[in-house]
């Protein structure tokens, strides 16, 4: 295998110059994120910016199955973990929703206001509270930061408290950020502001994983050789260190495409993300 050694880090992390028509993201996420909304609430589906902290980004939103909940989903959100909020990300909660699962959607503080170490506790904050609401067991993701963050819970240094950890075991890194490291060297440490020490505590592939933990690193073929660097790298470690893990590179998805199958209660990745995937942790996932 060959690699090639990154002269321009700043570009190896910027997704939408490197993707045809990637002008038009984030915007084409917030009509049907807004949609989606108004449907749930129209039918009373949807508990929108539920406290779980004292400051206005410490909010999330609660959508709910029709019956009652088989579990709880959580979706993290990405944005290098100072951008975007909940609301872009909305519509992604259909293929829970249609399997059965309540799914909780945080908004957090964002850098350079607060550090990602925060931005960690923000996270088990709001898993927190969706977990005082739905019982059963807990399924974590995350797209790209968000990704990060959603593995960092299932660390053993995780702010989650042991019993909850214990409930959320599964977690599916969608184009996840698992060594925080490389950014060091971009332009957006400026805002970041990731130094050696932050970076050992707060990379999930730095850490070692709870125990009983399930992951799966997903990954969109497309996407910057860095992303499935990162995707893959999780995986490879946590299977190291006893973590029942499988990596999955989705063909032809992209940075922003790649979360799509969330809307489909009968994708892969959506399937992965609830338990069902045919071939679960055998290292043969199929992709639809």
């Amino acid at each position: 295998m060959h690699f090639r050694q990154i002269a321009d880090w700043s570009d190896a992390y910027t997704n939408g110059a490197h993707i045809a028509g990637g002008e038009r993201w984030p915007a084409a996420w917030e009509e049907p994120a807004r949609r989606f909304r108004e449907t749930m609430m129209a039918v009373g589906r949807a508990r929108l910016d539920l406290a779980y902290g004292p400051d206005a980004r410490h909010r999330y939103d609660l959508f709910m199955p029709e019956a009652g909940p088989r579990g709880l989903v959580v979706f993290i959100h990405g944005g290098y973990w100072k951008a975007f909020d909940k609301s872009y990300w909305s519509h992604l909660a259909q293929g829970p929703l249609a399997r059965g699962y309540a799914v909780a959607m945080p908004s957090y503080r964002l850098c350079p206001s607060v550090r990602i170490a925060d931005i960690t506790g923000d996270v088990a904050r709001a898993i927190q509270a969706a977990a005082e609401e739905i019982a059963g067991p807990i399924s974590l993701t995350g797209h790209s930061a968000g990704g990060h963050l959603a593995t960092r819970m299932v660390c053993r240094t995780s702010p989650l408290s042991p019993a909850l950890i214990a409930r959320a075991q599964r977690v599916v890194s969608i184009s996840g950020v698992h060594d925080l490291r490389p950014l060091m060297k971009t332009a957006m440490n400026a805002e970041l502001r990731i130094d050696d020490g932050e970076a050992r505590a707060e990379s999930p592939a730095l850490i070692e994983p709870a125990a009983g933990v399930r992951l799966v690193s997903w990954v969109g073929g497309a996407e910057r050789s860095e992303f499935i660097r990162q995707s893959e790298l999780l995986a490879n470690i946590w299977l190291g260190l006893g973590a029942a893990t499988t990596a999955v590179v989705e063909p032809d998805r992209h940075h922003f495409s790649v979360i799509d199958g969330l809307m489909d209660p009968a994708h892969p990745l959506c399937e992965a993300l609830l338990g069902t995937m045919a071939s679960d942790f055998d290292g043969r996932p199929r992709i639809a």
